[in-house]
């Protein structure tokens, strides 16, 4: 369980914690003080739905299908494999986090802005429904899985918004997002090895 949870965890924050345009939008709402805590809530909700339905409605799928399970593991070293060296460009060639833009002080349109850009950005789809699905699926512990993912969605955007005005001086800078990206890099790969290595349904 123990270790469905940890991959969970791990994936779940490699995919997340990258630059974009749901974190930039997050980071501008604690910067505001535009209702973030409602932003991060949601964003953290639609990542718990989208992840466990992928994990579990895929698992169903997968568990009678060995072939569909070869299948995922295999797309789902490529998919790490190449975040890693999508982070390892961003190492190479860093960029800082912008926050700036303008949005609606009522909370019912920073809401429906915050389901637009998680729901609209393919980008959420690949990395929860399918990538996260896949993987989560060939676990022990699916469940686990589920849980670990969403802590570290849940972790990220609360404290995304929670440290907005000591975070935005230093997301600025782009040397700090190279450390933040030289980690993302190392873990994927770690996982990406251990997806290769480990037999499937063991976890």
């Amino acid at each position: 369980m123990w270790g469905s949870w940890l991959n969970g965890l791990l994936v779940g924050a490699g995919l997340i914690i990258a630059i974009g345009a749901q974190n930039a939008f997050v980071l501008q709402r604690g910067l505001k003080n535009e209702y973030p805590w409602w932003v991060a809530a949601v964003c953290a909700l639609c990542d718990l739905v989208l992840i466990g339905v992928g994990v579990l409605g895929l698992g169903a799928l997968l568990a009678t299908h060995t072939g569909l399970m070869q299948v995922a593991r295999w797309a789902g070293v490529a998919f790490l494999s190449w975040q890693a060296w999508q982070a390892w460009q961003r190492v190479r060639h860093p960029v800082a986090l912008q926050a700036g833009g303008e949005a609606s002080p009522r909370l019912w349109r920073v809401l429906m802005t915050t389901l637009a850009v998680t729901l609209l950005n393919p980008h959420v789809y690949l990395d929860t429904l399918i990538m996260l699905g896949a993987i989560g699926a060939q676990q022990a512990v699916p469940l686990a899985f589920v849980v670990g993912a969403s802590m570290a969605s849940l972790a990220w955007f609360f404290g995304l918004v929670g440290g907005a005005a000591w975070l935005a001086p230093r997301l600025a800078d782009p040397r700090y997002w190279q450390a933040i990206e030289g980690a993302i890099c190392a873990v994927l790969l770690l996982v990406a090895w251990q997806l290769a290595t480990t037999p499937l349904g063991a976890a």
